[in-house]
């Protein structure tokens, strides 16, 4: 991390309460970031010779609020904002917003924020693809690697949802039970992917990027608490648990990936699983399965096992079966050949994943099981192959690092 990553770090924590906040004032996405934007460039200007202002979030509400109603002003012919220094020591203007962020008109900020994203008016991918770019700031990029297009699609796709939240004169207010029922899904889906961009990183960006899980999971325990008896929500909230009680275990000193069988069981969060196994449990209870509930009992199987070897595949093959029929996807297939690889062995699970192939040729982890199913059936050639095709579309250099041991092993 260079000299100035700290506020890097800093700014990315804090942007969903800002741009909530920003947003609640100006009741425009564009100005919101606009102001969001503004205020991120005198904090690079200032934070350097004057340290982090003692809460952060107000600090940047303030300087982005007062930068955009300048703006305002000089169209208007009106005085402008006070110079950089006095701008810059906010002193009882900062203490007193901060106090009002802790307060309950600012509580919902981010749920309102996240629920305006998701509004009805837009399709789903639209809806999880703004809130990723308005709520945490991911690049156009980042964002079509997720949803598997191209850069300028996806900056077309952000483009038409901003213009028809728009034109649509969307209420900027806090939607009212029956609204938040009927967007909670699309919410849901949103954050788990915001969770999945932080969690599903390299070594090198574990840093930098770690902040979008932990806020991801702040997100759902705040959602958790709007909707305290769904369980669809406890299962999220579950999921993201588990899945991060392992983050520490899930590199080398080198920054190699570790799979999940090999990993040290002893560095998994304790505190994480136990939370995590309660609201699976709890959840369970309500006899209304759904997705996420059933990724969390899989997750929650792996978690209650003492080492890899104890592990209960025949279980997780069942929930995969079950995943399958409720959300049919090739990769849900292609997660349970896995388990399937461990029950019935290698060759079963080949027989299931040959048929997905044409619509996963540009997945790098479709080749990559592939890749290990042939190395057990001593199918080398056809193995390396599977394994030089994963490097080709490994996202980062951990992936490809990984794919390169099997290639190491089958030359040896």
């Amino acid at each position: 991390m260079n000299d100035l990553g700290w506020i890097d770090a800093v700014v990315a924590g804090v942007r969903p309460q800002v741009m909530g906040a920003l947003l609640r004032y100006f009741r425009d996405l564009d100005t919101a970031e606009e102001a969001f934007q503004e205020a991120c460039l005198r904090a690079l200007r200032t934070w350097p010779q004057n340290g982090p202002p003692r809460d952060a979030a107000a600090w940047l509400i303030l300087v982005g609020r007062n930068a955009a109603m300048d703006d305002v002003r000089k169209r208007a012919r009106h005085t402008e904002l006070p110079d950089e220094a006095e701008l810059s020591d906010l002193g009882d203007a900062e203490a007193s917003l901060a106090d009002r962020l802790d307060g309950e008109h600012y509580r919902d900020d981010i749920l309102r924020l996240l629920f305006i994203c998701c509004h009805p008016e837009l399709p789903a991918t639209q809806q999880i693809a703004l809130a990723l770019r308005i709520v945490c700031g991911l690049s156009v990029g980042q964002i079509a690697r997720a949803f598997l297009v191209s850069e300028a699609a996806m900056e077309q796709r952000i483009t038409r949802a901003k213009a028809k939240i728009g034109n649509a004169k969307v209420a900027f207010e806090t939607p009212g039970a029956a609204e938040r029922a009927e967007r909670l899904a699309a919410v849901a889906a949103m954050l788990y992917l915001i969770f999945n961009e932080g969690y599903s990183t390299n070594l090198a960006e574990a840093e930098a990027r770690a902040p979008l899980a932990e806020e991801a999971i702040r997100l759902v325990r705040l959602l958790l608490r709007l909707f305290p008896t769904e369980p669809e929500i406890m299962g999220l909230t579950a999921l993201m648990l588990l899945q991060q009680s392992r983050a520490a275990a899930r590199f080398d000193g080198d920054g190699n990936v570790i799979l999940l069988e090999d990993q040290d069981r002893n560095l998994w969060s304790t505190s994480d699983i136990a939370e995590g196994l309660a609201l699976i449990d709890k959840a369970m209870r309500h006899r209304r399965p759904g997705p996420y509930q059933i990724q969390a009992a899989i997750a929650a199987l792996h978690a209650r096992a003492e080492c890899a070897e104890n592990t209960d595949w025949p279980q997780i093959d069942l929930l995969y079966a079950n995943l399958e029929r409720l959300q049919p996807s090739p990769v849900v297939t292609l997660n349970r050949a896995v388990a399937v690889s461990k029950v019935k062995g290698p060759q079963a699970a080949l027989d299931m994943i040959e048929p997905l192939g044409a619509r996963l040729q540009g997945y790098f982890y479709f080749h990559g099981v592939k890749g290990a199913l042939l190395q057990r059936l001593d199918r080398n050639d056809e193995a390396r192959e599977a394994f030089r095709r994963a490097i080709a579309l490994a996202h980062t250099p951990a992936e490809a690092a990984h794919i390169r041991q099997h290639l190491d092993r089958l030359s040896s």
